[in-house]
């Protein structure tokens, strides 16, 4: 039988790998943080580098550009070449820039041009902003989202059927857009398989990986994704609006970004100020604009963690951590009058970082938990997210939630919430 005793936890912390880690965060006092998938806690190693930037602005003003250490001028490329050991990929396919949306409508922009094939397939699970996106370019195209837009729908509202996306790849359809984990339930989709089962069928797909780069191995090359996005300021603890990712094969360097902007140009001819825009021929060449350097500085210390740490040794210790919680929820919060159900597939290799509680009443139990210091999320209908960092969360906090969840229904705590939304859940 599970051990499901608080000592329990506490010998397994006793033992767990890459603790050093945590010492290396910012952790509110007697906050049990458990947010890492919506915003990572800061490290101290971003901390530094942006008080080093601010020095190099403050006694170098424009010569930071060249001289700062590195140039300001070259620093998305730098990003994105340590970024690149992140997901599998060679150095000039990847570059720190924009934000996720933006880089979605980038890169659709980019790949997507419709003649006899005009439909994009994306889900129905997907965060709303790839959605929205995808509408906004399929417009811009003078073609209507209700006709060309191909959303895969779920059979459970938690999951998708991969052999299911593989049945609705059509001849009409142009490019795929899909998430690598799912926002609610935590699904990891098996981005090889249907990478290549579209390419088969000669059609692109790229990846949102927000919810899985910092927490899950990617080979991006391997795989022969053709393009992908993600954000900084999840598991990769960049900071709250940091600079994100994209990533585009190699093999589509000649392609001309579907949005030109200066920072895009020919690095060497950048500053030429010619009106013919001639682009980087990497994944430099996506960029828009300007970058901001201090939201490098912040994800450029928050990298070094990461790899420092590695990859592969974070995935073990995640898929670890999520099986222990799940194994609490069924000893301790499965049965009436708890009745938490667990929406994350079982499956390690079909999971990312964060394990999805299902129940009614699960945004005021939320709200309870909020008021307890335990930091977790709500996302309609009914899930209460909890996602694990490993590099600073331990395994007598996953014991420590339960029990405050398990308490908050003993004393029907969260009924004294209201269920009046907040701005921000």
């Amino acid at each position: 039988m599970f051990d499901i005793s608080e000592s329990y936890a506490k010998e397994l912390d006793r033992s767990m790998e890459l603790s050093e880690y945590r010492d290396g965060f910012y952790i509110p006092e007697g906050v049990i943080y458990l947010l890492g998938n919506s915003l990572g806690l800061m490290c101290k190693k971003a901390e530094s580098n942006v008080e080093k930037v601010m020095m190099e602005w403050r006694e170098m003003g424009i010569k930071g550009w060249l001289g700062g250490d590195p140039p300001w001028f070259y620093y998305a490329e730098k990003l994105g070449e340590k970024a690149s050991r992140l997901v599998g990929a060679k150095a000039e396919e990847v570059v720190c820039t924009g934000t996720t949306t933006v880089n979605i409508h980038q890169l659709v922009s980019t790949f997507y041009k419709p003649k006899k094939k005009t439909k994009i397939m994306a889900d129905v699970l997907n965060f709303p902003t790839d959605i929205y996106a995808l509408r906004s370019q399929i417009e811009i195209k003078g073609l209507d989202p209700e006709k060309e837009l191909l959303l895969i729908e779920s059979d459970d509202s938690r999951t998708l059927d991969e052999e299911k996306i593989v049945e609705m790849m059509s001849e009409k359809v142009n490019l795929i857009l899909l998430p690598s984990v799912l926002y609610r339930s935590g699904q990891l989709l098996d981005m090889e398989y249907l990478t290549k089962e579209a390419h088969k069928r000669d059609i692109l797909i790229g990846f949102d990986c927000s919810h899985s780069v910092g927490v899950v191995p990617h080979q991006f090359d391997d795989w022969n994704l053709d393009f992908a996005v993600w954000c900084s300021y999840k598991y990769m603890n960049g900071g709250p609006g940091s600079p994100a990712f994209l990533y585009i094969n190699e093999r589509h360097f000649d392609k001309e970004p579907g949005l030109a902007g200066w920072f895009g140009y020919v690095k060497k001819k950048q500053f030429d100020m010619l009106l013919d825009f001639r682009s980087e021929k990497s994944a430099g060449g996506l960029q828009i604009s300007s970058p901001s350097i201090p939201g490098f500085a912040m994800v450029d210390g928050a990298l070094d963690v990461l790899l420092d740490a590695g990859i592969d040794n974070i995935r073990k210790k995640s898929e670890a951590m999520t099986s222990y919680l799940m194994d609490l929820v069924d000893g301790v919060l499965s049965e009436p009058p708890y009745n938490f159900h667990i929406g994350t597939p079982r499956d390690i290799n079909k999971r990312g970082g964060h394990v999805a509680l299902e129940r009614e009443d699960t945004y005021r139990i939320n709200l309870a938990s909020y008021n307890r210091s335990v930091v977790t999320d709500f996302r309609p209908p009914n899930v209460l997210r909890l996602a694990i960092s490993p590099l600073y969360n331990t395994y007598h906090e996953l014991w420590q939630t339960v029990d405050h969840l398990k308490e908050i229904i003993d004393s029907e705590e969260h009924l004294e919430y209201s269920m009046d939304r907040a701005a921000v859940t």
